[in-house]
């Protein structure tokens, strides 16, 4: 019987819990999934938006933010309508090939927006410690190329992963007691060793976290030891409100991932409803605060969103009275015609 399970495993689809223990107030659970989707849809399309009508942000600055409002939209839109579905719809069956790539798009764009991350503080770095070298060290060319680069090395690490977590037979239970395929959650429904996929991503998470960290602690060091070092009290208030968005950003990636992380390993003694919903709410939360940190942190991106919202208003409000003018010089023709 096992290897016939073992063979019909591919062709098998799982199934997703939601929230385990919760499965009454799926209804009242998705309401904060909803908004935060919604919110995260609007605020990354306009910071996109934004950074592509105005000339003023064609900087390499600029174009890393934008990147990260891609990512930030491919993430959620690779778990949250499936999300969505499972509260609403009960729609929990997910195929065995969709499961893994979702599993794929959440690894690999983690680690693209840690690589992301690394060149802001690389960028920020350039732009404070040696601002006569910026525009010849940053070009257009190469700031596209680091992000190929971040894409290309998430994609590379992972592409590995996951065809070690696909090989093996899932003969056990094929509920998956998670909202979304969770890596944790679905290799625990292996009927086969997974310490070699284990290990693998443990390597992984290890060196990628680790190096794209120290890293970028070691860039703003030296951008604060710069700061201080500034004569005026006016330009080190300035740089340190344009590093300040980068942190935060940066504070909540890593932060929120290693408590996800840690709280997937070990129980700690929480409920199983607990550890899901900080682990949805990791992949939900953080592209939702990314476009609102921009917009109150990073003055330019304020301006611009201001400029263009202004810009659509404008044409609205034109628009309306061209419509307007329309039906008067329709009407005024009528009145011509009768009274002929």
């Amino acid at each position: 019987m096992a290897p016939a399970n073992h063979s019909n495993s591919s062709s098998l689809p799982f199934l997703l819990t939601g929230i385990p223990g919760l499965e009454a107030l799926h209804g009242w659970v998705s309401i904060p999934f909803c908004f935060s989707y919604i919110v995260t849809l609007l605020g990354n399309s306009m910071v996109l938006l934004t950074v592509r009508l105005e000339k003023s942000l064609h900087e390499p600055m600029y174009y890393f933010i934008a990147m990260l409002a891609v990512i930030d939209l491919v993430f959620s839109t690779a778990v949250v309508p499936k999300m969505l579905g499972v509260f609403w719809l009960d729609l929990r069956e997910i195929g065995f090939e969709a499961c893994f790539i979702q599993m794929f798009f959440i690894h690999t764009f983690t680690a693209v927006e840690s690589g992301v991350l690394l060149a802001m503080s690389f960028d920020r770095y350039i732009a404070i410690c040696n601002p006569l070298r910026y525009n010849t060290i940053l070009t257009t060319s190469r700031t596209i190329q680091i992000g190929l680069l971040c894409l290309a090395r998430g994609a590379g690490v992972m592409t590995p992963l996951m065809c070690l977590l696909t090989s093996l037979p899932y003969c056990k239970t094929r509920v998956i007691p998670h909202s979304y395929c969770e890596h944790m959650a679905v290799v625990e429904l292996a009927c086969a060793d997974p310490s070699v996929s284990d290990l693998y991503s443990l390597i992984v998470a290890t060196l990628l976290v680790g190096t794209d960290s120290v890293f970028i602690t070691f860039s703003y060091g030296m951008i604060l030891r710069s700061v201080l070092r500034l004569p005026s009290q006016e330009a080190r208030l300035k740089a340190l409100r344009t590093c300040g968005s980068h942190v935060s950003i940066i504070l909540l990636f890593y932060i929120g991932g290693l408590l996800s992380m840690y709280l997937q390993m070990f129980s700690f003694g929480l409920a199983p409803h607990v550890q899901v919903l900080v682990a949805d709410f990791y992949l939900t939360i953080p592209p939702m605060l990314n476009p609102l940190i921009y917009g109150i942190k990073v003055q330019q991106i304020q301006e611009g969103i201001f400029r263009l919202l202004g810009q659509l208003a404008g044409l609205s409000i034109s628009q309306a009275d061209k419509d307007k003018s329309d039906v008067e010089r329709r009407r005024h023709h009528q009145k011509s015609f009768i009274s002929s």
